[in-house]
């Protein structure tokens, strides 16, 4: 880990979350991986996750490719989908891997997140969930990262 960061005051209203994580790390190759996680305790309040197909545009950022890819994750029978969106601004070009993760399952669609959400609250009266986001420049590799890190989190 490069740099452990903090957010302004106005993306935390914006936000809402209840906890937040943001973190910058760099492999001594120079390649270097920036790592997001908001938690939200409740959906209820109408504090749910922005997503960021929504959030890049209006940051000025534009995308040329929007999909969504399957990670093999070491210990999981299944791989996980996760969203993958390669955006420019000016002269930058980043990838933007991101999902959304709740007892232990991991969606790529937020409207799948949305259903799972309502099916959490009815049977087990829990609406939590984390956005997790990752950013690398194009030449890194953030599926790497992610296969590093992943087990990591969902034990947290």
């Amino acid at each position: 880990m490069a740099h452990e960061g903090a957010i302004e005051q106005d993306e935390k209203d914006a936000l809402r979350a209840d906890d937040y994580l943001t973190r910058e790390y760099r492999a001594p190759a120079g390649k270097s991986a920036s790592l997001f996680v908001a938690y939200f305790r409740s959906q209820r309040a109408g504090q749910t996750p922005h997503s960021p197909k929504n959030c890049l545009p209006g940051s000025g950022w534009s995308w040329t490719v929007a999909d969504t890819i399957a990670v093999n994750i070491a210990g999981r029978g299944r791989p996980i989908g996760i969203n993958r969106y390669i955006v420019s601004k000016g002269d930058t070009r980043e990838v933007v891997l991101y999902w959304y993760q709740s007892r232990e399952r991991v969606v790529a669609s937020e409207y799948r997140a949305a259903i799972f959400t309502a099916f959490d609250a009815i049977r087990y009266n829990r609406t939590d969930t984390e956005l997790v986001r990752v950013v690398t420049p194009v030449a890194a590799d953030g599926v790497a990262f992610i296969k590093a890190f992943f087990l990591k989190l969902q034990s947290r």
